[in-house]
C-alpha cells in the first residue's frame, strides 16, 4: 500500500468515522486517518492520510475552508441544524433582505464564536454532545475565528420562514451551524443549518474528490504533491536530501526558503520532510520514511 493523501467526496448520513472504516476495508490498511470531521448531515470534502502520509494530516488540519449551505430563518432547534428537535419557531416573513444583509455583515470578518453545544468539542475529556444527549448543562467558551466571506447567494421565502443559500470562506474551527444560529438570533427569528457542503480546504478541491464507492480505485496524491501543496516547495540535492534526513542541519540556507515551514523535496520528486528557518539554518522538522514519501 503507497503512501498518500486521498480526496473523498462524503455523502450525508454518514460519519467522517464511517468513511475512515470504509477507507481501511476498500485499501487493506488500518493506518488512515483525515483532517477535519463532516457532520453526518455535512457532505463534501474529507482529506485522509493513507499509511505515513497520516503525518502530513497535522499541516492540512488548520487550512481555511469554503462552505456552501442554507440557514432557514424562523425556526431553531437544539442542534442548531436540521437533525436536532425544533425548540422555537418564529415568523419570519417580515425580516427584509436589507436587515439579513446587515446581520450578515455583523458576522464577518474577525468573530468571536461560541460553538454549537452538540459539537465534538471536548470537555473534561468528554465530547460536548454526548454531554448534552445525557441531559447535562454544557457552556463552551467563545472563540476568536475569521469568516473572510459570508455571501448570501439565494432567497427563498416561505409562508413564515425564509431558506438563505450561502457561502462562507472561514478560518479552522469555525461553525457554520453557530453562523445559522447567530444569524437568527441577530434577526429576532432564530435559525438554523439545514444543508452543509464543504468544498474547499486550503488548496484542495471537492471537484477533484472521489465518492466513497470509488475509493479503491482513485488515485492518491502523493506526499510530495500534497505537502508543496499545502506548504510550497524547496528543492535539494541528494546530499542535502541526506543530511536532512540524518537530522543535520543544512548551515545557512534558511536564505533560501521561500516559507517556513516548507516541503522539501529531493531530486528524484520524493518528500524528504518539512523543514524551518533555525536562525541562519534549515532544519527538518518531520522527516518522512523513503518508502513513504514517493
Amino acid at each position: 500500500m503507497r503512501s498518500g493523501i486521498l480526496l473523498v467526496d462524503k455523502p450525508g448520513g454518514i460519519t467522517s468515522h464511517d468513511v475512515v472504516a470504509r477507507a481501511r476495508r476498500a485499501l487493506g490498511t488500518r493506518k488512515i486517518g483525515h483532517a477535519g470531521t463532516l457532520d453526518p448531515m455535512a457532505t463534501g470534502l474529507l482529506i485522509l492520510g493513507v499509511e505515513g502520509a497520516t503525518r502530513l494530516l497535522t499541516f492540512v488540519v488548520g487550512l481555511d475552508k469554503t462552505y456552501e449551505a442554507t440557514i432557514r430563518l424562523g425556526v431553531s432547534t437544539d442542534t442548531d441544524d436540521a437533525d436536532g428537535t425544533v425548540v422555537s419557531t418564529t415568523d419570519a416573513a417580515a425580516v427584509t433582505s436589507e436587515r439579513i444583509g446587515s446581520a450578515v455583515g455583523t458576522l464577518t470578518g474577525p468573530i468571536s464564536q461560541v460553538p454549537s453545544t452538540y459539537s465534538a468539542i471536548k470537555v473534561d475529556g468528554r465530547r460536548a454532545y454526548d454531554l448534552a444527549r445525557a441531559g447535562e448543562a454544557v457552556a463552551l467558551k467563545a472563540r476568536a475565528v475569521t469568516v473572510s466571506r459570508f455571501e448570501v447567494v439565494g432567497e427563498e421565502r416561505g409562508a413564515h420562514t425564509i431558506d438563505l443559500d450561502v457561502v462562507v470562506d472561514c478560518s479552522s474551527g469555525t461553525y457554520i451551524r453557530s453562523l445559522a444560529r447567530d444569524l437568527g438570533a441577530a434577526l429576532g427569528v432564530g435559525g438554523h443549518l439545514t444543508r452543509l457542503r464543504r468544498t474547499r480546504i486550503g488548496p484542495f478541491s471537492v471537484d477533484d474528490a472521489a465518492g466513497v464507492d470509488a475509493i479503491d480505485t482513485a488515485p492518491q496524491l502523493t506526499p510530495a504533491v500534497a505537502a508543496a501543496a499545502v506548504l510550497g516547495r524547496f528543492d535539494v540535492d541528494g546530499e542535502d536530501a541526506r543530511d536532512l534526513r540524518h537530522g543535520k542541519r543544512l548551515v545557512g540556507a534558511a536564505e533560501r526558503l521561500a516559507a517556513s515551514p516548507i516541503a522539501a523535496i529531493d531530486p528524484s520528486g520524493m518528500l524528504v520532510g518539512i523543514v524551518e528557518r533555525r536562525g541562519s539554518d534549515v532544519k527538518s522538522v518531520m522527516n518522512m520514511p523513503e518508502e513513504a514519501s514517493a
